[in-house]
């Protein structure tokens, strides 16, 4: 127990037989629950989990998986589970050692607090990921990082693909799990879903861990495609759901209005130059008018995420 609030810790793993026992040995005493969740794996990882299970029948819980549902779809059955259990706070830390445990209470505090509903790491903050993380996954997490804040609503958060994460079982409890991504996309899909509910998110500064055996199955530039489809799609999901359905806001027309006319109006004004280059000159009027089209179009789109930033910003929380 951390600050009189129940603690479980969601431990998804796929084939980790190498680091899911480190992962148990350092778990902090004021973890009330270690749920482990195997993800169908293919090596010894519930048989290791299992020795822990028979030492500590009451704090370590492993629960297993008969066909893989990815990463998201682990974290959802810990999810259930510590509900089903009467936890107050669902901690999530992975199955390869990459998260720092004696963090554990940083990530803890905003929730324990009662400043944030959900909690999350972001290795960027302090700058020290640049040394350590892989550079292309460094790069390839920034520009998802950038294109999450728009889609999710969220500005003042980034680094969404780190998986340290603490909620409320309150906050789980309104989640609609099936609108939620079950593999890699399973961290946006969450933002996404928590700033249509209008809760309050937080970055907390976290240490990246590399180098100590862990494996990533990414393949980076299919999975950046398939995360822009999904971040494309989460985006117009979260208007409708945030500002028709639960409470209109007139920034919507602002998105309409500068998704049409922004691209139309480049669009039109690179035909401008070709036909300029290649074929003849153009008229005046028609370059003004591709000029304004664009510039109203950038105008709208610049408002309208003024007026989203605004409305997921925490309460007291200074850009």
């Amino acid at each position: 127990m951390y600050r009189d609030a129940k603690v479980a810790v969601v431990v998804p793993a796929y084939n980790e037989q190498a680091l899911i026992a480190r992962v148990i040995d350092t778990m902090p005493s004021i973890v009330d629950l270690i749920i482990v969740v195997d993800d169908a794996s293919q090596d010894s990882t519930s048989t290791v989990v299992k020795t822990y299970c028979d030492k500590d029948t009451k704090r370590v819980i492993l629960m297993r998986h008969k066909v893989n549902q990815g990463v998201g779809g682990s974290i959802l059955t810990g999810h259930r589970k510590a509900v089903e259990e009467q936890m107050d706070i669902v901690v999530v830390m992975a199955g390869d050692a990459q998260m720092d445990p004696s963090e554990l209470t940083k990530i803890l505090d905003p929730v324990v607090e009662g400043r944030a509903d959900y909690a999350k790491g972001n290795r960027f903050i302090n700058g020290e990921a640049w040394k350590f993380m892989p550079k292309v996954r460094y790069f390839g997490n920034a520009a998802l990082s950038m294109l999450n804040k728009i889609v999710s609503g969220y500005w003042h958060i980034s680094d969404p693909q780190c998986g340290y994460t603490a909620i409320t079982t309150r906050a789980i409890e309104l989640l609609n799990f099936e609108h939620l991504h079950k593999r890699y996309f399973f961290e946006n899909s969450m933002l996404i879903q928590l700033n249509a509910l209008g809760l309050c998110v937080m970055d907390v500064p976290v240490r990246a861990i590399y180098g100590i055996g862990e494996n990533s199955g990414i393949r980076y530039w299919s999975t950046f495609l398939h995360f822009t489809l999904h971040l494309f799609v989460g985006f117009f999901w979260r208007l409708k759901e945030k500002y028709i359905i639960r409470d209109f806001h007139p920034l919507v027309f602002f998105y309409a209005l500068g998704l049409l006319m922004f691209p139309s109006g480049l669009l039109f004004g690179i035909y401008l130059v070709y036909h300029r280059l290649w074929v003849g000159p153009v008229e005046a009027t028609s370059a003004l008018f591709a000029t304004f089209v664009t510039t109203s179009g950038m105008q709208f789109l610049l408002l309208a995420m003024l007026l989203d930033r605004e409305q997921g910003r925490p309460k007291g929380y200074r850009y």
